[in-house]
């Protein structure tokens, strides 16, 4: 494998360090994924983006998460 050395922001650097701690992974194992997935496009895209075209297309009452009227007999 090649080596080559990146600049990096101070805040970025923090998170890739912490992240490599928390997943007891080496920080050049993150780099090499993110950088696959971005040359492959299987990364950076949300939820969200990924289902944009749909959202906001079906009709329904604006409260149904937050109004007990709507969960009556929910589970029965």
């Amino acid at each position: 494998m090649k080596t080559i050395t990146a600049r990096l922001p101070e805040p970025l650097v923090a998170w890739l360090k912490r992240r490599a701690r928390d997943l007891g992974r080496p920080q050049s194992d993150l780099v090499r994924e993110a950088l696959q997935r971005a040359r492959e496009g299987t990364g950076g895209m949300s939820c969200h983006d990924l289902f944009a075209d749909v959202c906001g297309v079906i009709d329904g009452p604006k409260d149904l998460s937050t109004n007990p009227k709507h969960r009556r007999g929910f589970g029965e």
